[in-house]
């Protein structure tokens, strides 16, 4: 499909319609009322939380995989939302990129504070769910007494409903800002992050805002038993690299084996790989990340923090922080084998072999250095290595004062006092396009979890159901904040 942009009083996308409208007025009620027994009752009866959950409900229950090309469909469903809530028909587009979709909705402003829009980023597609994998339907949101169940109710379809659903409660108060939004929703930001690169470098009325607030990461960190941890901003996120390392081998019959195997050899350099361990690096943001962290989780892992952030050179210390994933990535790039694929029948000897290789480099390593060191682990000049895509790097983006103070009355709100900390991201958002396009990027989303039970790209992923109605309000104090009078 070309790109352009959708009339949204004129086509409807065949995938929307009427099944698509009463999917939502059929299970609305019923889902509702089980949440009430939840202890919800009160949030769930504003017509901001309700509206909120349908948004969410629909965009979470199509599968908006890379192969399915369902994105330009959601994408129409959320203008339509953003249209009867008020917005000008001019002021939202539905933009067609092959097989994906993009949105684009401006909030208008009065224009009183003589500043460049605010950029409002989030992406409408998942990953791919293997229904037979999962306990749960992946593509029906489901519910226990704690949590939301569902593949994209975290990555990143809470941050999607949470900003379109405060957008038209914001319409619908009649708050103008002193400035215009711009909501910008990419289709493949889990794949190619070709809507991305098109937002990014190929429509400069994005570009020209001041900065950019992206729901797509950041949050609150919750201890086993609920204890607020602390609040993590993202201002940084590493370089995603991919390749493929092919071994190949001319085969035969497998009744004949030889002692030079595709399969064999390719093992030993993935076996390599596995052993391997980047060096460990640092910027003064992650060792500041880990004092503060490490000071508040306490314990053994908080003790290996703060040990870290004061002495990086601690090997004990980084070893241990190497067996945690959730903080392995901010202490040094990692690569890790993904995908599979050899042979060509089960009675004949393999002609090739290849592994797919993800990597997420450190700020300031160079992408053609890591494939260097790729080579040495795998130590075979036969192997073949191809680099998938075209790696971004992206700057750091230096945290700016206002929205520090929007961002701690929104936790505040919730969590008083809590201490909010700059981090860098270990896995790869839009924000990496727009920070290279000259756009400073934060972080900022609304969850407050544990981050253990964070199953985003993974089996059963889940969002707490405590955490949707807590961040009811959370862009609207954002938003209020940094452009209302």
């Amino acid at each position: 499909m070309n790109s352009g942009t959708i009339k949204n009083n004129g086509i409807r996308n065949g995938f929307m319609g009427a099944v698509f409208k009463h999917k939502i007025k059929l299970s609305a009620a019923l889902l509702l009322a089980g949440l009430s027994s939840a202890g919800h009752s009160q949030d769930i009866q504003s017509e901001h939380a309700q509206k909120t959950l349908d948004i969410y409900r629909t965009i979470v229950e199509v599968d908006t995989s890379k192969t399915k090309g369902n994105t330009l469909g959601v994408a129409q469903y959320l203008a339509d939302e953003l249209l009867a809530a008020g917005f000008a028909d001019d002021d939202v587009r539905v933009i067609p990129k092959d097989d994906f979709g993009i949105l684009i909705a401006t909030y208008r402003g009065d224009g009183s504070a003589g500043k460049k829009p605010i950029l409002l980023l989030g992406h409408m597609d998942v990953v791919e769910a293997l229904e037979k994998d999962w306990v749960r339907p992946p593509f029906k949101l489901t519910r226990d007494d704690v949590n939301f169940y569902a593949r994209g109710t975290i990555d990143n379809k809470f941050g999607v409903a949470q900003l379109t659903g405060t957008m038209i409660r914001l319409k619908k108060e009649g708050f103008v800002p002193d400035r215009d939004l711009i909501l910008a929703f990419s289709g493949d930001e889990e794949s190619g992050m070709l809507t991305t690169r098109m937002m990014a470098y190929e429509m400069p009325e994005l570009v020209e805002a001041e900065f950019a607030l992206n729901s797509d990461s950041g949050g609150g960190s919750l201890t086993a038993d609920g204890r607020a941890i602390d609040y993590s901003l993202q201002a940084a996120e590493k370089t995603f690299a991919t390749w493929e390392i092919t071994v190949r081998n001319p085969g035969g019959h497998s009744s004949r084996p030889r002692d030079d195997n595709a399969i064999y050899e390719l093992a030993s350099g993935i076996k390599a790989i596995e052993a391997h361990r980047f060096p460990v690096m640092w910027s003064e943001m992650t060792l500041s990340y880990f004092q503060q962290v490490g000071e508040k989780l306490g314990g053994e892992l908080g003790d290996a923090m703060v040990r870290f952030a004061y002495d990086p050179e601690d090997e004990e210390a980084a070893a241990r922080l190497r067996t945690e994933p959730s903080y392995v990535g901010t202490t040094r790039t990692t690569c890790v084998v993904t995908m599979l694929e050899a042979g060509h029948a089960e009675n004949a000897l393999p002609q090739s072999a290849t592994a797919t290789v993800n990597c997420r480099i450190f700020p300031g390593v160079a992408v053609a250095d890591i494939e260097a060191e790729l080579r040495a682990v795998v130590d075979n000049p036969e192997a073949e290595f191809k680099l998938l895509g075209d790696p971004t790097e992206s700057p750091i983006s230096e945290i700016r004062a206002d929205v520090l103070s929007a961002v701690s009355k929104a936790v505040h709100s919730r969590y008083p006092g809590l201490d909010l900390i700059a981090y860098m991201s270990s896995g790869g958002t839009d924000g990496m396009h727009f920070r290279k396009a000259g756009v400073p990027t934060f972080g900022v989303g609304g969850i407050f979890m544990n981050p253990d039970e964070k199953f985003a790209h993974g089996l059963n992923e889940r969002v707490p159901i405590k955490a949707f109605y807590d961040a009811l309000d959370h862009w609207s104090i954002i938003i209020r904040d940094l452009t209302g009078k």
